[in-house]
């Protein structure tokens, strides 16, 4: 069956073809259906390396409490900047995770010592987002 599929605003047209369910990270998914040997491909000329990106502002954990992501998301806002005083429970970050909106809040009372993300990062779980002091 083909189906089209819109993802961050660009369309794919994808094939899916029959298999069997298999239990993947505990996510089930279907295994292709067995196919036979494909014919040697002429051999493509290899990609130029990607760019290594540049290196994050390194985090000073000395200088206070890191809040860091709870889980991998996309940083939608950031209501705090540096030298700002927070309130336990004030909004710091919102991550937006499973097109669900995340309020990342303050744990304590302080002052933001560093703003590590911004607006449009993309975040694994434990990253680092604010330090308060």
């Amino acid at each position: 069956m083909k189906y089209k599929v819109t993802l961050n605003g660009k369309t794919y047209e994808v094939e899916v073809e029959q298999g069997k369910a298999v239990l993947l990270d505990e996510y089930e998914a279907l295994a292709p259906a067995p196919a036979a040997a494909p014919a040697a491909a002429a051999a493509a000329p290899a990609a130029a390396p990607a760019a290594a990106p540049a290196p994050a502002a390194p985090v000073n954990l000395a200088a206070g409490e890191t809040v860091t992501a709870p889980m991998p998301g996309n940083i939608i806002r950031v209501d705090v900047a540096q030298g700002d005083t927070v309130k336990s429970g004030q909004i710091l970050v919102i991550l937006e995770a499973m097109k669900m909106e995340n309020e990342i809040v303050a744990p304590k009372d302080g002052t933001v010592a560093q703003v590590v993300t911004s607006k449009g990062s993309v975040v694994d779980t434990g990253a680092p987002l604010v330090v308060i002091a």
